[in-house]
């Protein structure tokens, strides 16, 4: 038995998306909703005015069609990627803690003035990171295959 699935099974290819205006946002917010990530995975390149997050993303987009095929649900590994970045924040985590585990619940755009602003990813248990920013630039693009989601579940957030 063979546990990793293969985009050609679902008959896709790799996600590969930017968000560059306000609107943009929601969409790639819903493609990494539910996505986990060790701390360690976290890089802010000052140099290159970039934050990468190398995270494990519930696909989302496959849900349907596998339910409807009756095959298991999938994960991807995948960047997220923040451009322009002239500073970084966190709140609730705690950064020197290599074990930690992180889970986003959501990406925000919060703009200010002359197109700058702040990319806001919110985590559970209370936690977030801001990115302050001159514009918006968000890339999230697979950079494996998707593979059986180790839980075979879909995430649910209980009201």
């Amino acid at each position: 038995m063979v546990d990793d699935a293969r985009f050609e099974d679902a008959a896709e290819t790799a996600l590969a998306l930017r968000a560059e205006t306000a609107e943009d946002v929601p969409v790639l917010a819903a493609l990494a909703q539910d996505a986990v990530l060790p701390i360690t995975e976290i890089r802010w390149d000052k140099r290159a005015r970039k934050l990468a997050l190398l995270i494990n993303r519930f696909r989302w987009e496959d849900q349907s069609r596998a339910e409807t095929r009756g095959r298991p649900y999938e994960r991807a590994r995948a960047l997220l990627v923040i451009s322009d970045v002239t500073g970084v924040a966190s709140q609730g985590i705690d950064r020197n803690d290599s074990d930690t585990i992180l889970s986003i619940l959501d990406l925000t755009w919060v703009p200010a003035e002359d197109g700058a602003g702040q990319v806001i990813v919110t985590l559970a248990g209370d936690g977030a990171i801001a990115a302050t920013v001159e514009c918006l630039g968000i890339d999230l693009r697979d950079v494996t295959r998707p593979y059986i989601a180790p839980s075979r579940k879909a995430p649910s957030h209980p009201e």
